[in-house]
């Protein structure tokens, strides 16, 4: 499809009064013009490289005021929800929600980055949305993650998100009781709690959110009224912030 319309932008590009004339052309017509266009991109194949670009920065723009709204739309439900943990300055000027499965490699690799952006900037309140999407281990550390929050409060969350994240094993129900134990949290009511109605309904709001702001993958960021769809690097993520500033 975006070949497609790439080759119809460079037509435009090419001959734009007859691009826009084409139905009303004979077949002895239309297969002329055709032939024409041909020679002309096989002798100035840059004119379709100029399209594509074009395009993707019209895409990217649409891209970015659709995700203007969506954030606009939900912002309640992504910047005052109680069920999800928050770390950083609770003051800040930026707010930083990220959306992360603990098997996902890139939320891995974001992980250190973030935490650094956080710590060196001093000015960011942090949100973090468990949103397990890589199937049964990503569902059990974050039903494990969000029962230890509602058990044992925000501190012994943020241990165990950090060593979730970094967690290199299997995940079951026997290696998140001993990551309880080595935290010397209260491993028998975390993991009876896991299943619980309490915990369903976290994950379950999290999974109708990203629906709604047509978020499939992990991390999604929301920095501010923007989002970022994938891994930012940890410079290009101060560049956002600085933006974001204006």
């Amino acid at each position: 499809m975006r070949r497609i319309l790439a080759l119809t932008m460079a037509l435009a590009l090419v001959s734009p009064a007859q691009a826009t004339d084409l139905t009303n052309m004979t077949d002895a017509e239309r297969a002329a013009f055709g032939a024409q266009v041909r020679a002309y991109l096989l002798e100035n194949p840059q004119v379709l490289r100029e399209a594509i670009a074009v395009l993707e920065q019209r895409e990217a723009e649409e891209q970015a005021n659709a995700d203007l709204n969506l954030v606009a739309a939900y912002s309640d439900a992504l910047f005052n929800d109680t069920n999800s943990w928050q770390g950083g300055n609770p003051d800040g000027d930026i707010t930083l929600v990220e959306f992360v499965d603990y098997r996902c490699s890139y939320c891995r690799r974001a992980h250190d980055e973030v935490a650094e952006l956080i710590s060196t900037d001093g000015n960011i309140k942090l949100i973090v949305k468990e949103f397990p999407i890589l199937g049964e281990e990503s569902v059990l550390s974050s039903r494990f993650a969000i029962a230890t929050r509602q058990v044992a409060g925000d501190a012994a969350y943020k241990q165990v998100h950090d060593a979730l994240i970094t967690f290199r094993g299997s995940v079951s129900e026997n290696a998140l009781r001993r990551l309880a134990e080595q935290f010397n949290l209260d491993a028998t009511e975390i993991l009876a709690r896991m299943n619980g109605q309490e915990v369903t309904e976290v994950i379950q709001a999290n999974y109708a959110l990203a629906q709604a702001m047509s978020i499939n993958g992990t991390p999604t960021f929301v920095l501010n009224d923007s989002m970022l769809r994938g891994y930012v690097p940890l410079d290009g993520m101060r560049e956002l912030v600085a933006d974001a500033r204006g």
